[in-house]
């Protein structure tokens, strides 16, 4: 903080005794160049806030494109265990659904129970929220590693 202009991290809420009709206008002038001197300060750390903006995306995006690179190589060096974690994928992905659908039917069954009795909600929760933690999990990691489509090969 210690690079920011006094503008960033002060701010003058004193008044003044003068009231803007009798500032002469050689005041107003002075007033003026201040303002713009405020205006370039701030149109300076805009500029800056973009450029740090910008090399924080370029770093982010480079660990993304490591990443998608790292998981490129690994299905390519085990190109059977990529099909096979999408053909999980695609028959858990129904299970899922289905789950979601009961979760979801049962919550909104149960909505009001849920707020007259913490007890109702925390049987809930502890009956479908660490299934459905750990089925999220394994879904995926199966997406992340599965092969992805190959345009040439026809859907089953």
């Amino acid at each position: 903080m210690a690079d920011l202009p006094s503008h960033c991290t002060q701010i003058d809420i004193t008044s003044t005794a003068n009231d803007t009709a009798s500032v002469s206008p050689a005041g107003a002038a002075g007033g003026q160049a201040e303002t713009v001197a405020i205006l370039q300060e701030m149109l300076a750390v805009q500029k800056r806030s973009c450029e740090l903006l910008g090399e924080v995306l370029k770093h982010v995006s480079l660990q993304q494109r490591q990443r998608v690179a790292e998981l490129k190589a690994w299905r390519e060096k085990h190109p059977d265990v990529a099909r096979a974690c999408r053909r999980a994928a695609e028959g858990l992905s129904q299970v899922h659904t289905e789950y979601l659908t009961s979760l979801a039917e049962e919550a909104a069954e149960s909505a009001e129970d849920f707020v007259d009795s913490d007890y109702a909600l925390g049987e809930f929760i502890d009956r479908y929220g660490p299934r459905l933690a750990h089925f999220n999990g394994v879904m995926q990691l199966l997406s992340q590693l599965a092969m992805p489509d190959d345009p040439a090969t026809p859907a089953p």
